[in-house]
């Protein structure tokens, strides 16, 4: 039987653990995580014992990232069944910080990240990536990882972070850990919860029509064209709006001009099925 993690609620506490842990040489892998876990989220854990000898996960339900209109009241807290399944995977510590002790009332700083942070989700979440780059600067000053761990569901997230830490020399690794998918490719989240039958079986066919338009693309089709005949096929499939289906550079992000794919790329898609907002994205790959 796993042995429960270690619980710290107080940057004290928590500075404490990790400083322990420094003196004895150990690597530290962190996962910042908004709770109510899946399978999805402990895929990013197994790496991250992979890679460090002590592993770090945050659950901290982040309100800096939501917008006004968004579902932060409602976003799912599990604290006891997410620590229950961070111990079978021997996690060494949840940090589960106050939200007073995030953003007291005095708090005036902010983050923003441009470039690959720009457009896509930004044009529908205006806040979003400020929002979250503020509270991974704050939980990276407080753990200290070596190593942390992002899924590339999220893939502009991904590389905002990429970039944070660059462009601030912060001195931790960055890793992307692949998308999990359930048994019919519906990339796994905390969201899928809310999906009646009917709005799950619509769901799973985002990521079918995605990979069909990326063998499109590779097959020579037009870029922007195979990306609007995916967003029909979204709309036919019973999704009720598209915010976007598009396809960038793999690293910046940046347009592909003309529509050529001309070089490694990623397809990314954001769309809203039976009142939950769905993302996700593959590689699209260049036969030059």
């Amino acid at each position: 039987m796993a042995s429960s993690p270690l619980i710290s609620r107080t940057q004290k506490d928590l500075r404490g653990q990790i400083a322990d842990w420094r003196g004895s040489g150990d690597r530290i892998s962190f996962v910042p995580t908004m709770g109510a876990l899946h399978e999805g989220h402990l895929t990013l854990v197994r790496l991250a014992r992979e890679r460090a000898e002590r592993v770090v996960v945050s659950i901290f339900v982040n309100p800096t990232q939501f917008a006004p209109n968004e579902d932060l009241d409602a976003y799912p807290r599990t604290e006891k069944s997410d620590i229950s399944q961070l111990a079978a995977e021997g996690v060494d510590l949840v940090y589960i910080p106050d939200p007073d002790s995030m953003y007291d009332v005095h708090h005036a700083t902010t983050v923003k990240v441009g470039g690959v942070a720009k457009g896509l989700e930004t044009d529908h979440r205006p806040t979003f990536f400020d929002g979250v780059c503020l509270v991974v600067t704050k939980l990276f000053n407080r753990v200290q990882p070596d190593i942390a761990i992002f899924g590339e569901k999220d893939y502009q997230q991904l590389a905002t972070i990429r970039r944070l830490v660059e462009d601030l020399d912060m001195p931790i690794q960055i890793i992307g850990a692949p998308i999990a998918r359930d048994e019919y490719g519906l990339a796994l989240s905390s969201r899928n919860q809310y999906f009646d039958q009917e709005g799950l079986a619509i769901a799973r066919r985002l990521n079918k029509i995605m990979f069909a338009c990326a063998r499109e693309m590779e097959g020579g089709r037009n870029v922007d064209r195979a990306s609007e005949n995916a967003a029909k096929a979204l709309l036919n499939a019973g999704f009720s709006n598209i915010d976007y289906v598009q396809t960038r550079s793999k690293n910046s992000l940046t347009v592909l001009e003309g529509g050529v794919l001309n070089a490694p790329s990623r397809l990314l898609i954001a769309a809203h099925c039976k009142g939950v907002r769905l993302i996700d994205n593959c590689a699209v790959n260049a036969n030059n």
